[in-house]
């Protein structure tokens, strides 16, 4: 019974592989009579990422949870958020030849807390306002280890504005709340679900570029066709990460989006004052050295 146990233990092993990373990165500044003056200031951010994949005979199953999180303290302030992203990606594919694979795919960002105005006088977003979901059907193509290309012409991608006075502003692309008589918006209206249909392309590189350091990159494109298909919406994420030793690394973290749904404030009149919304690409970027430990 024993040796069974242990040939099914072995088993397991052979067509799962789970693992993952998890990094705390800090930073502090003091200053003590600095004539150049400043803000004493400390932050903090953690990452966690992890894996679990399966293969056995033509069938593949990949799974990834990425999670990050981040505040500062910045002198005479109270403590805000920094970064706060949650992501889920589930994958199968059945292979169709050395390097293809039918293909079905299931993503979801969105975050873990919510984010309020610098005044904290309102929300502009929290758990599941937004999520973006994408359920996709297509190839992926996987040339070598470093590489996949996922091609979807058959995509669902949702957006999710579960908090209703959100979604009565017409947040994040939904519909906003209607209109009574006097123009005010009707509480309650507005749509928290917005449906897409169209197609998508999903490429995911990995390398190492030189010794101990590893670029991670994935770019998300998709195009709509029921409105506007040349309107392509960008996520493109990019981590460089820095292996000092076994215990310290450091990261650049790059992410790009541009969505035509999504309006941000901009100064059309140039003189400071925002008033329009548009479509712009937003970016965003993390510099971080801390500690790191690797799951396997």
């Amino acid at each position: 019974m024993a040796q069974d146990t242990l040939v099914d233990t072995v088993a397991v092993r052979n067509i799962w592989d789970f693992g993952g990373t998890g990094t705390v990165n800090f930073s502090q500044v003091s200053l003590n009579n600095w004539a150049a003056g400043g803000q004493n200031s400390l932050s903090a951010l953690g990452i966690l990422n992890l894996y679990g994949n399966y293969k056995q005979g033509k069938n593949t199953w990949n799974n990834t949870l990425d999670l990050t999180y981040g505040s500062v303290k910045l002198q005479g302030q109270r403590l805000r958020k920094s970064d706060d992203r949650l992501e889920l990606n589930l994958k199968y594919g059945r292979q169709a030849s050395s390097k293809w694979f039918y293909t079905g795919q299931l993503n979801t960002r969105t975050q873990l807390t919510p984010t309020y105005t610098p005044t904290r006088d309102s929300i502009l977003s929290n758990f599941m306002s937004p999520a973006f979901i994408l359920a996709s059907l297509g190839m992926d193509y996987k040339p070598n280890p470093k590489l996949s290309v996922f091609i979807s012409p058959f995509t669902g991608k949702f957006t999710a504005v579960l908090d209703q006075a959100m979604a009565d502003q017409g947040a994040f692309g939904v519909r906003r709340a209607e209109r009574d008589g006097e123009g005010n918006l009707i509480r309650g209206t507005g749509e928290r679900l917005r449906e897409e249909f169209g197609g998508f392309v999903n490429v995911r590189f990995r390398h190492e570029i030189f010794k101990n350091v590893t670029l991670q990159s994935k770019a998300d494109l998709f195009s709509n066709y029921l409105k506007n298909p040349q309107n392509v919406d960008l996520n493109w994420e990019n981590l460089v990460d820095f292996k000092v030793n076994k215990f310290v690394s450091a990261s650049i973290f790059v992410h790009m989006i541009y969505d035509d749904d999504i309006l941000i404030d901009v100064d059309r009149s140039g003189d400071g004052t925002m008033d329009g919304k548009g479509p712009r690409l937003q970016l965003k970027e993390t510099l971080g050295i801390g500690l790191s430990y690797k799951f396997e």
